[in-house]
């Protein structure tokens, strides 16, 4: 296809648009010559229309991973209102509109599928796809992919190997959010070469950028004032999904047409409020971070962060969804210090201990049988100890470390009900695939209407176990039974000489500790970038190595020579140390009682009110104390428990 003129009729005729938006058209020239891209746009800015635009002039299937249901849905919509062919598989769906979308994609009707990276674990999606050709895959939000990235999901370390596995010759990556070492990063594990990284400006002249120095108590007040001083709707980031319902509510008794949205809502819920912000129906949404990746309104006049962000990543992610129509749009921190700790001591509570992680190294050598180890992440993430989203990166390191390969996944049960009358399905297939399903059926426990697959005796009977699969997903997709499947079990090839190096667990826990340095440092930048005398415009757009930016912005706080200086609204309370020794010995016999002894992180996790899964378990939120020191940073809690020697010394 020639470039120019031939890409702009087919812009208009498919998308209805006259110009492409700066890097667009580098990006999309890119891929139809065959190279792989990684392009880095402000949010806001058509990232989308790359892969989208793209995926028509493509053979086969466009692939895109997306961290985000909604977004998903909304980009689908999108799409099949401009007549393209696009779907998701997510969770949301019905049986029957999995088996529609899935015989959709294997006929060719469906340019466009969209899936979140857990996708891949699906022993039943890999069996699918891996018979689809795939012309690109898009990897949305890529910058998960980068250990140094501010949203790191170890998942995403995986999709180079199945770009590999399903020999997709073409790879996006997009994401508007990335610093110099995260961009490399991300572009080496795609063998994408520096001359195919698009990135466009960072800096939007349309958005004004202030800091207030507020304390708690005054927040309210400050916060009613701001919004009523706006035209139009809005959105007010929290840390904390109690906080979401309590400020709503403080806005709603102020006269403000508010509402809450976080991830503990329901569902419908979330979609309400999402809709009624669409349609102008509420001013504001006081929201945590799982709002705004998947909300494409164009006219969102300002951004309001009631507490500090969790970085400057974040930060520069939650702004951009301000004034994406081009107009002015207002954007303010009403800042002080009480929250960096709460933000630090999440960071601190998703480290491992290096007892956990001993646990999971001797665990896996304990369990593996003939070089195979079959493993369940929650029971394993409650026995070490470790939060699940850190044991996912505990063992996506102890693959890249060699001790472990990650084979497959596949679902412990299987369960199944005859749509068609069993007779009559078998009925339909030649005498060997009679056979096959007798023999599938046979191993199958009914109780009243639904089975369920007795796998490990049909692999012992000699069973192919993907056949089995194979032919499970086949009736389904045909509509002959109803298929449900669950108790995900991941299964990995053991090296037992790696995983016995004395030295492995040292090295594991360093890498953890590393990584929360770096997490800790981050949150140290974004306090120091608030707290800035130079303009705040040029520094957020240096920050992502973008050095094309006026030195001075003339609408930010700073630029109006108001610059501030964070502090605690008060003194955090601390109880007296005999009171202290009170709380403690008393979680310690409680534990006891249990036959665990409290170890050192524990103790400072219980007084800090940091959640582990030990702490849930053992449900130590419920004891007096828990959370009595969170107002202290992590290291001054731990010099407490040094000094007033709350834990024997072998701990």
């Amino acid at each position: 296809m020639e470039h120019g003129q031939q890409l702009l009729e087919s812009l208009s005729q498919h998308f209805g648009f006259a110009s492409f938006r700066p890097g667009q058209t580098q990006t999309i020239s890119h891929l139809l010559a065959g190279h792989s891209s990684l392009a880095i746009f402000p949010t806001g800015s058509g990232k989308s229309l790359c892969y989208q635009f793209t995926a028509l002039h493509l053979p086969h299937l466009t692939l895109v991973v997306s961290p985000l249901l909604a977004l998903m849905q909304d980009q689908v919509a999108f799409l099949q209102g401009k007549g393209i062919a696009a779907a998701t598989l997510d969770s949301s769906q019905s049986t029957e509109q999995s088996q529609a979308v899935m015989q959709g994609v294997r006929k060719g009707d469906i340019k466009i599928l969209m899936v979140s990276v857990e996708r891949f674990k699906n022993e039943r999606f890999r069996e699918f796809i891996t018979g689809i050709k795939v012309s690109m895959l898009v990897v949305d939000e890529a910058h998960c992919i980068s250990e140094w990235g501010h949203n790191f999901r170890p998942d995403y370390l995986k999709l180079p190997d199945y770009r590999r596995e399903l020999n997709i010759p073409l790879v996006l990556l997009l994401t508007a959010t990335a610093t110099k070492k995260v961009k490399f990063d991300m572009a080496k594990r795609f063998d994408i070469s520096p001359q195919h990284i698009v990135q466009t400006g960072f800096y939007r002249s349309n958005l004004d950028l202030s800091v207030c120095s507020v304390k708690e108590q005054d927040k309210l007040v400050q916060l009613v004032q701001l919004i009523r001083s706006q035209q139009g709707a809005g959105i007010v980031y929290v840390t904390l999904q109690q906080q979401a319902q309590q400020v709503a509510k403080q806005l709603q008794a102020s006269g403000i047409k508010a509402e809450a949205y976080h991830a503990g809502l329901g569902d419908e819920t979330r979609r309400r409020v999402q809709q009624q912000f669409m349609d102008n129906q509420i001013q504001v949404v006081v929201a945590t971070i799982a709002f705004g990746m998947g909300v494409d309104k164009s006219d969102i006049r300002f951004v309001i962060h009631h507490d500090l962000p969790k970085s400057i990543e974040n930060y520069s992610q939650e702004i951009g969804r301000a004034g994406r129509d081009g107009q002015p749009a207002y954007c303010t921190v009403l800042g002080n210090l009480d929250s960096v700790t709460t933000v630090e001591n999440f960071v601190y509570g998703d480290t491992p201990e290096r007892s956990g992680i001993e646990y999971v190294i001797t665990q896996c050598l304990k369990e593996q049988t003939g070089g195979k180890w079959e493993v369940q992440e929650l029971p394993l993430s409650k026995a070490s100890n470790i939060r699940v989203l850190a044991l996912k990166t505990l063992l996506v390191q102890l693959e890249i470390q060699g001790a472990i390969t990650a084979k497959y996944a596949y679902y412990a049960d299987f369960r199944l009900k005859f749509v068609t009358p069993q007779s009559k399905l078998l009925s339909r297939f030649d005498s060997t695939r009679q056979a096959f399903l007798n023999l599938i059926f046979s191993h199958t426990q009914f109780k009243k209407v639904w089975g369920t697959v007795d796998i490990q005796a049909l692999v012992a009977n000699g069973a192919d176990r993907q056949r089995v699969v194979a032919a499970l997903d086949y009736l389904h997709e045909q509509g002959l039974i109803e298929l449900e499947s669950k108790r995900l079990v991941q299964v990995y090839d053991v090296n037992t000489e790696v995983l016995s190096q004395p030295e492995l667990a040292r090295h594991l826990y360093l890498y953890f500790k590393d990584k929360e340095q770096a997490e800790i440092k981050r949150i140290a930048a974004m306090v120091r970038f608030f707290e800035l005398d130079r303009c705040l415009s040029a520094n957020l757009a240096y920050y992502f190595d973008d050095h094309q930016v006026p030195k001075c912005c003339g609408h930010c706080s700073v630029c109006r020579e108001q610059v501030v200086s964070l502090s605690l609204s008060k003194t955090p309370v601390v109880p007296e140390n005999d009171e202290l020794r009170n709380y403690v010995f008393a979680m310690q016999k409680h534990l006891r009682q249990g036959g665990i002894e409290a170890t050192k992180e524990t103790v400072i996790r219980f007084l800090a009110g940091v959640t582990t899964p030990l702490i849930s378990h053992y449900k130590l939120k419920q004891l007096p104390g828990f959370g009595c020191c969170e107002g202290l940073r992590f290291a001054q809690i731990s010099d407490k428990v040094q000094l007033l020697a709350l834990v024997s010394s072998e701990h």
